[in-house]
């Protein structure tokens, strides 16, 4: 059985680990990290799927904004290559924008690929007036607004706005 709950701290090394093996080791120079670096993610909104004791797939969203209209953005969302088209990715998504929405939050944004997640209701349309702060494929910025007109007003490049890390939880640098 699998169970989705959320992210508890000794989830993080099998999480690390399972986004490693899933999106390889150069997921950390992608432009969406640059607003998720040094940031925790929205609260209640890492999300960990378990089975046996095992973590098999991960989600997160965090808070960022353009021109002051708030928004997540969702990711990485990664699931055990084993257990990949068995619809726990899909079942993680659900979780994610259902949690979001109960939580009052009013938009979601991505970097992926559009076929799988328009089926969420994401499109790039909504997502037209705003941009990530790196080079993105235009065609894989995405969004969905959970409540109408969310993203009215904004525009430019979006900026993280969650809350900091502390300092003695910031990786080292190299």
């Amino acid at each position: 059985m699998i169970t989705i709950r959320e992210e508890i701290a000794s989830d993080v090394p099998a999480r690390e680990a399972l986004l490693d093996r899933c999106l390889g080791e150069r997921r950390t120079a992608k432009s969406s990290e640059r607003l998720r670096e040094g940031r925790l993610p929205a609260a209640g909104l890492a999300l960990t799927a378990e089975r046996d004791g095992a973590v098999v797939a991960t989600v997160r969203l965090w808070h960022v904004a353009a021109a002051g209209v708030p928004a997540l953005l969702l990711g990485p969302l990664a699931v055990a290559p084993e257990l990949q088209g068995e619809g726990l990715g899909k079942a993680m998504m659900r979780e994610a924008l259902w949690r979001a929405a109960c939580r009052g939050h009013g938009a979601v944004l991505l970097v992926g690929d559009a076929a799988y997640y328009q089926r969420f209701g994401f499109s790039g349309d909504v997502a037209d007036d705003l941009a990530m702060p790196g080079p993105v494929e235009r065609e894989r910025f995405l969004g969905l607004e959970l409540r109408e007109g969310a993203l009215a007003g904004g525009r430019g490049v979006l900026a993280a706005t969650g809350a900091r890390l502390a300092p003695e939880a910031l990786p080292l640098a190299a």
